[in-house]
């Protein structure tokens, strides 16, 4: 049952033997380099759905150009069982392998875990369910909603946290943990969603997600269990900068460049007002305020001093970023609540005026006779601190709407 990626990019099937009936879910788990032990995790695998597992299944071993023994391994683990396949892709790439395997699957359910089984098998189950009876189009395991149990260290906890936050304020992502490796989706709809996704790597499951939602379609989140792997390889500085290059590709292409997809069996739902182009509108708007504002400050600054000269300057271009925010960030184009808004924001100015105020301060106390360029450097530093305040507190406070 040996499967290999052909040149037209399908999976070229087997040409003798009888095909056996599909299962209703097709496990994959894409694999790089994993060769001392995929046996192991493959056995634990297989004998925890044999005994436990109440659904038809398939095992797919989905070797991503592996330059070890992972594909021999994968081939004699295959030859073994029956319900398990092995799939070789001569280029490397997660999301390549899974985009690969789940267009070609015959299953009605597709799913992917960690060759590391870090997710509690157990969660398997809560995981299908809401996809096989309908109710879900994906469903995604969970580290950080309240019932899981993780362990793993404050670094990789603190990093996982913030990314999944960066998601929210951004792309208003409603979903709470993007990188957990344990997810599953609906066959029929994959075949729609999926070559909307251009990522082959890391991050696949942020982009398949985020366009998920911006389609309308519904997302099941369930906790897990959870233990990191010591011995995992990820390079997390480079996969963390490759996720944020994917954040602005994505928050760019939705403001200049919708993707939608028409699904037969799931009707799209409107979105969140300003879905998917927050952080373009942000720094567009953001770059226009800050030259607003240093040019004033410039020229006031002669006349009034640099602290009523930042006062001015400061307050001008917040009740136009304001105003612009409104109308462009988070769309809303009419008078209702804007007093809310403007009080709200007025609030975040005034953090960032104290900011900046007593970095004006600080630098005529140890520099009185700092020269011009000296003093915009410190008000541009201050203003970019004032900037980050904003940026996490006008999606999360200033313009937020209680759901109704």
């Amino acid at each position: 049952m040996t499967a290999t990626l052909t040149s037209d990019g399908s999976l070229a099937q087997p040409a003798n033997g009888p095909r056996p009936a599909p299962p209703l879910v097709d496990i994959v788990i894409p694999v790089y380099n994993e060769a001392h032990v995929l046996a192991d995790s493959i056995h634990r695998l297989v004998g925890y759905l044999g005994s436990s597992f109440p659904f038809t299944w398939r095992v797919t071993i989905a070797d991503n150009a592996s330059t070890d023994d992972t594909w021999s391994v994968a081939e004699r683990l295959e030859a073994r069982d029956p319900r398990v396949r092995a799939v070789h892709l001569d280029q490397k790439g997660r999301g390549r392998a899974l985009r690969t395997v789940w267009l070609e699957s015959d299953a009605t359910v597709v799913s992917y875990m960690d060759v590391d089984l870090s997710t509690d098998l157990d969660a398997l189950l809560p995981l299908v369910a809401p996809l096989l009876s309908g109710h879900s189009d994906l469903a995604i395991g969970s580290r950080l909603l309240r019932g899981s149990r993780v362990v793993r260290g404050p670094k990789r906890e603190f990093i996982s946290r913030t990314y999944n936050r960066i998601l929210q304020l951004t792309l208003r992502a409603g979903f709470r943990d993007a990188q957990c490796g344990f997810k599953a989706m609906r066959t029929d709809v994959g075949r729609d969603l999926l070559p909307l996704i251009e990522d082959d790597a890391w991050f696949f499951d942020t982009e398949l997600l985020v366009m998920a939602e911006r389609n309308g379609l519904r997302i099941a989140e369930i906790p897990v269990d959870w233990v990191d792997d010591p011995d995992s390889r990820v390079d997390i500085v480079k996969t963390a900068t490759e996720d944020l290059k994917g954040v602005w590709r994505l928050s760019r292409d939705f403001w200049f460049h919708p993707k939608t997809v028409a699904f037969h069996a799931t009707p799209r739902h409107e979105l969140p007002p300003g879905t998917g182009g927050e952080l373009v509108s942000f720094a567009t708007v953001g770059v226009v305020s800050t030259v607003a504002y240093l040019a004033a400050f410039l020229a006031l600054r002669p006349a009034l001093g640099d602290l009523a000269a930042n006062a001015v300057s400061l307050t001008a271009t917040m009740l136009g970023n304001t105003a612009a925010h409104r109308r462009f960030t988070f769309r809303h184009r009419t008078r209702e609540r804007a007093h809310r808004h403007f009080l709200r924001a007025g609030a975040v100015h005034a953090g960032g005026l104290a900011l900046t105020s007593a970095a004006l301060l600080a630098t005529g106390a140890f520099l009185p006779h700092a020269a011009t360029g000296t003093v915009v450097a410190v008000v541009m530093a201050a203003s970019a601190l004032a900037t980050g305040l904003r940026f996490l507190l006008m999606p999360a406070w200033v313009f937020r709407e209680r759901p109704r």
